[in-house]
């Protein structure tokens, strides 16, 4: 038989007692500093929440006032509200059209344009102005067409 010599237990023992040991004072120090500052995190979200309720609220009011004065202005001028939306599906129109004229445009020269700067400047002073103003004026025609929400 071989014998054998003592070795290290492989669990250290653990002390298990009702009553935990008093925290020391570095320890006491430590934790009313946590709680400060987590009471500081905790105000400054509450400064936070307050400000972006005030910045919804302020941004709300310019929303529903610009709203009620479209909405007048509709009620005042429907037959030129109608017109604009006539307008509106017809430009619609011409822009798919002039989208499509613009995307045949890219897929046929695609080389030419990633590689060349005389190519690609002239497609964008030749599509870029056009294409700008067409999408502004869809816009104003859709906004001043758009049927009122409650």
């Amino acid at each position: 038989m071989q014998d054998r010599q003592p070795t290290a237990p492989l669990f250290p023992s653990v002390n298990v007692t009702a009553a935990a040991p008093a925290p020391a004072a570095g320890a006491e120090r430590l934790e009313h500093e946590h709680t400060r500052l987590l009471r500081d995190i905790l105000a400054a979200q509450d400064r936070q929440n307050e400000l972006l309720e005030e910045l919804v609220s302020q941004l709300g009011s310019v929303q529903r006032q610009r709203n009620q004065e479209l909405a007048q202005w509709k009620a005042a001028n429907p037959a030129l509200a109608l017109n604009c939306r006539q307008a509106a599906e017809a430009l619609s129109r011409v822009q798919t059209s002039f989208l499509m004229m613009l995307t045949d445009e890219v897929n046929a020269n695609a080389e030419g344009l990633a590689e060349g700067e005389f190519l690609l400047s002239e497609f964008v002073d030749r599509f870029g102005p056009r294409l700008a103003h067409l999408n502004g004026v869809l816009q104003v025609l859709a906004q001043l067409s758009a049927q009122s929400t409650p």
